[in-house]
């Protein structure tokens, strides 16, 4: 039988050789779109945050009197007069103090709840939801609920009606400074309106905690409860509980609403920002020590923030030690 090797007989035709795909680079359209969807944000993002900020940062080494274009250049007279202006000075070392009251604190409640929220067999939903609640709530409305409902200086008021059936007088809560019960009212509000959402953050890490860990922990004898909380459930939320203090940090020396509404225009108990904010909108309008301010301020944050997370590892890989 006759190969096709044989003289004479056709070869078969080779088959065609396809050319490798090439590859192709984001199209044009991808880029378009991509700019259509951030752009907005970014422009928003520029024009009422870095441009304010880099604006504030200009005007602090500026007079800048009734103005926000002034043209006399003073360096850094306005860090100065802010330095030894002794109610935002004050104002500063009364709430360093409140953040280290208030973030312990609020971390060890919203711990709390997450672990009583994590262990219920049913209705887990529902408390969730409860707790989390109050997260929604306005600052202004809380600090008016607080203020003419719970702790009103009139008899009328909840928490002087509860003390009344054991025979102890009204309590002007938020009238006088000494003693200083208006810090209850204020800590008190705070707690009810932050815990619900840090409790959610312990939850989802509670959540994705290996259940073989305690397993294991079991099988050698270590005992449910404080051992185990101690020794496995508390290592395990480093990372979140780290990153809450850091929120809860920030979020204390950025105090305002409930302050401003709850000791109206009261010269005791001030947040750096109701200084602030009277330095640059009172009768003088000082936007150049107003500014000033607003730098020290975020300096402090940012110092005390790095101080904490270098105290508790934020950020440090698992390995490093």
């Amino acid at each position: 039988m006759p190969t096709p090797t044989e003289p004479g007989l056709a070869r078969p035709a080779p088959a065609p050789v396809t050319p490798a795909p090439r590859r192709r680079g984001p199209r044009r359209g991808n880029t378009f779109h991509f700019w259509l969807f951030t752009g907005p944000f970014l422009l928003g993002l520029a024009v009422f945050i870095y441009v304010p900020i880099g604006w504030s940062v200009y005007l602090s080494f500026f007079e800048a009197r009734f103005t926000v274009t002034p043209e006399k250049f003073i360096g850094l007279d306005n860090y100065r007069h802010m330095l030894t202006n002794d109610d935002f000075v004050g104002s500063l070392g009364t709430f360093t103090v409140f953040a280290a009251f208030i973030v312990p604190t609020t971390w060890a409640l919203s711990l709390s709840l997450a672990l009583l929220v994590h262990r219920l067999r049913f209705m887990r939903a529902f408390f969730r939801s409860v707790f989390f609640l109050p997260t929604a709530c306005s600052y202004v409305a809380a600090a008016l609920i607080w203020k003419m409902s719970l702790f009103s200086g009139v008899r009328f008021g909840l928490m002087n009606t509860v003390l009344g059936w054991f025979g102890v007088e009204n309590v002007a809560w938020l009238a006088d400074p000494d003693p200083p019960w208006y810090w209850l009212v204020i800590v008190t509000a705070r707690l009810w309106l932050q815990a619900g959402f840090y409790m959610i953050l312990f939850l989802a890490a509670l959540q994705n905690i290996p259940g073989e860990l305690y397993e294991a922990a079991a099988i050698d004898g270590a005992r449910p409860g404080p051992q185990t909380f101690r020794h496995i459930t508390l290592p395990q939320l480093r990372a979140t509980s780290a990153a809450v203090v850091l929120l809860l940090l920030v979020a204390a020396y950025q105090a305002f609403d409930e302050f401003y509404n709850l000791l109206d225009k009261t010269t005791w108990g001030r947040p750096p920002l109701v200084e602030l904010y009277l330095k640059a909108l009172g009768e003088n309008q000082d936007y150049g020590a107003g500014s000033a301010g607003a730098v020290i301020l975020t300096a402090l944050i940012c110092l005390v923030t790095l101080f904490q997370g270098r105290l508790m590892g934020f950020g440090r890989g698992e390995g490093t030690k």
